[in-house]
């Protein structure tokens, strides 16, 4: 069978019957971590809520933290779907950017999913590890991609060099010069900070709200602070990147 036909081939209907399995597995693992918390999540208990012995869940993962891997690439998968949505409906105008829009997505789906938002940023599980340049880490980075879109679109290269920020030590900024090309390598030190800094503005405030701190507000208090924390930063990044920079010239 030539390659284009064996790639849009239909599968089998082991492999459906094991999509369809999977997909149970995940569902009532979900459920679990709802109703008792990410720390109580096994295998046996998964099985059990399925009605299925442990030795069949083997089959399809074959360890506790393979579930647990699928289950956190898919919330970050969701949640990465949630802030494009947030960015794809739109409309904006000078008072609402896409910055803001896009951490409002973000913020909804954390507190609409509150036990799966602590899967991904609670206390981690105890003795899992994650699998190097897994399927986490490249749903990570498609949230990452979101955000760092919606922040510098529309800047240059030498712009954002060029941003204003405390002086970074040499030893941070070599390692910001070294991070991997397909994360955050791709941008100048001076931008990789603010993104950090911007994005961990805006997780500690979501994190607050879910974890419970800030209900002495209530709900609609609490997305209009959140609203207004995220205007105030998106305006103080844009302050420290000067506008108007030629790009420089490439080296001969």
């Amino acid at each position: 069978m030539p390659p284009d036909e064996a790639a849009t081939a239909k599968p089998s209907l082991r492999q459906r019957r094991r999509a369809v399995a999977v997909q149970e597995i995940v569902t009532a693992a979900e459920s679990h971590i709802t109703g008792h918390g990410a720390a109580a999540l096994s295998l046996r208990a998964v099985a059990r809520d399925l009605g299925m012995t442990v030795q069949a869940l083997y089959h399809y993962f074959p360890s506790r933290d393979d579930l647990v891997t699928a289950l956190i690439a898919k919330a970050y998968e969701e949640l990465a779907d949630a802030v494009q949505a947030a960015v794809d409906a739109g409309p904006y105008d000078t008072a609402m950017p896409r910055l803001v829009v896009a951490t409002e997505g973000y913020r909804r789906w954390a507190v609409a999913n509150p036990e799966r938002f602590q899967l991904l940023y609670g206390t981690p599980l105890r003795n899992y590890q994650a699998p190097a340049d897994g399927p986490t880490t490249q749903a990570v980075r498609r949230m990452s991609a979101i955000f760092q879109r919606e922040m510098f679109g529309g800047f240059t290269a030498a712009q954002l060099d060029a941003a204003e920020t405390p002086v970074l030590s040499p030893a941070f900024r070599a390692h910001l010069e070294h991070l991997p090309p397909d994360g955050l390598g791709d941008l100048p030190p001076a931008a990789t900070a603010l993104l950090l800094s911007a994005w961990g503005h805006m997780h500690g405030l979501v994190a607050l709200e879910v974890f419970g701190h800030t209900g002495f507000l209530g709900a609609d208090h609490q997305a209009e602070v959140f609203r207004l924390a995220m205007r105030n930063m998106w305006e103080d990044i844009h302050r420290r990147i000067p506008a108007g920079m030629p790009e420089q010239d490439p080296p001969c």
